[in-house]
Order: C-alpha cells, then sequence, then structure tokens
C-alpha cells in the first residue's frame, strides 16, 4: 500500500516540478520585459503595463487558471486550450507581474550616481545596465525572489482548480478511492523537501553575493 500510494504521489510531483520549472522558465525573463513596460518614459506604455500588473497582482491565482481555461472557449465559442497549458499560462503571467516589481524595486534602488559616471565614462546606456548596475541588482532581489520562488512550490497546488494531477490532487484522488487520509500528510514531506533544497540553494547564493558590500 504504501509504496503503490509513493508511486502515484510521484506521478503527481513530477507534474508539480514540470509547472515550477516552466513558470520559472517563462516568468523570469518576462518579468523583466514588463519591468521596462512599467519604467517605460511612453507614458501610455507606462499606464497600461503598471495597470496590467495592478490587475494581476490584486485577483487571485485561482480566478486566472480558470478565466484563462475558461475564457477562450466561452468568448469564442472554441475547444480552447487544454488543462496543463493554461495552467501555464495563468502561471507565468503571475508570477512575471510580481518578478516584474521585484525587478523594479531593484533598478530602482540603485542611486542615479552610478548610471552618470558611466556616461561620463562613455558608456551606452545598455552597457551601464548590464555591466555596472545589473550585478548589484542581482544582489537586491535575491532574498525577495527566493521568498517568491519558494512561493510558487505551494501555489503548483492550485493546478487542481482545472483538474490537473498535482502533487495535491494525487493525494486527493488516493483519499477519495481508498478511503485513507494519511496521504495527504504524506505529501507534506515532498513540499518540505522541495522548498527545504530551495532555501539552502538560495541562501548559498546570498553568500557568494557576500563579496559585493554596495
Amino acid at each position: 500500500m504504501f509504496l503503490e500510494v509513493t508511486l502515484q504521489l510521484l506521478d503527481g510531483f513530477k507534474l508539480t516540478v514540470l509547472i515550477f520549472l516552466v513558470t520559472l522558465l517563462g516568468a523570469l525573463p518576462l518579468g523583466l520585459l514588463i519591468t521596462f513596460g512599467s519604467m517605460s518614459k511612453i507614458k501610455p506604455i507606462k499606464a497600461i503595463t503598471k495597470g496590467f500588473v495592478w490587475v494581476i497582482r490584486g485577483t487571485p491565482l485561482m480566478l486566472q487558471i480558470i478565466l484563462v481555461f475558461y475564457g477562450p472557449g466561452l468568448i469564442f465559442h472554441t475547444t480552447g486550450i487544454g488543462r496543463l497549458p493554461a495552467v501555464l499560462v495563468a502561471f507565468i503571467i503571475n508570477y512575471a507581474c510580481y518578478f516584474s516589481e521585484i525587478y523594479r524595486g531593484g533598478i530602482e534602488s540603485i542611486s542615479k550616481g552610478q548610471y552618470e559616471a558611466g556616461e561620463v565614462l562613455g558608456m551606452t546606456k545598455a552597457q551601464i545596465f548590464f555591466r555596472v548596475i545589473l550585478a548589484q541588482v542581482i544582489k537586491r532581489i535575491i532574498p525577495p525572489m527566493g521568498n517568491e520562488i519558494i512561493t510558487l512550490v505551494k501555489d503548483t497546488s492550485l493546478a487542481r482548480v482545472v483538474s490537473c494531477v498535482e502533487l495535491l490532487k494525487a493525494a486527493q484522488d488516493i483519499v477519495g478511492l481508498k478511503a485513507i487520509i494519511w496521504p495527504i500528510f504524506y505529501i507534506g514531506a515532498f513540499y518540505l523537501l522541495f522548498t527545504g533544497v530551495l532555501t539552502i540553494v538560495f541562501g548559498r547564493i546570498e553568500k557568494k553575493l557576500d563579496y559585493y558590500k554596495g
């Protein structure tokens, strides 16, 4: 019984890890693009981007998953998109908006004097950003990014709202089918292990960046 349940939960855990990894791969670069939009000197772009971020951050991720999954089919009278693609799209957009605010805070925390010094040295804006500013921004955003990424691990359980069989949904199905309760507690070990590894990784990254005290 224990081995059978463990294997079923591992299948669900694979989907949890997939959602986690794909979300990071999509949200990290998209978040940076959104940051540039929210910091744009072109007012319409800045206003639209900030409004979009406000809406995404101000509404539940579960609602966004439901809208992405059911919305296209109901609005355009089509078959819509699959369950997993809908989950991934919703997660990437949601986390990109949260990451964008972390990026923005990190960039704005750098003094303008460093930009001016780069310009005096004849560097382009791109060179100043990637050679001078970026390393400092990374150091400053690691703690909040780490917290957000650990939250992502737990948020993957929301995929069950459209019947994606991730870890928690797998446990719920086992409980309903076999009339046993312990799998619900057992999955806690999976989440604790996952978040524990991430905590160690981010802790080590922070220590490696301690060489820079600016």
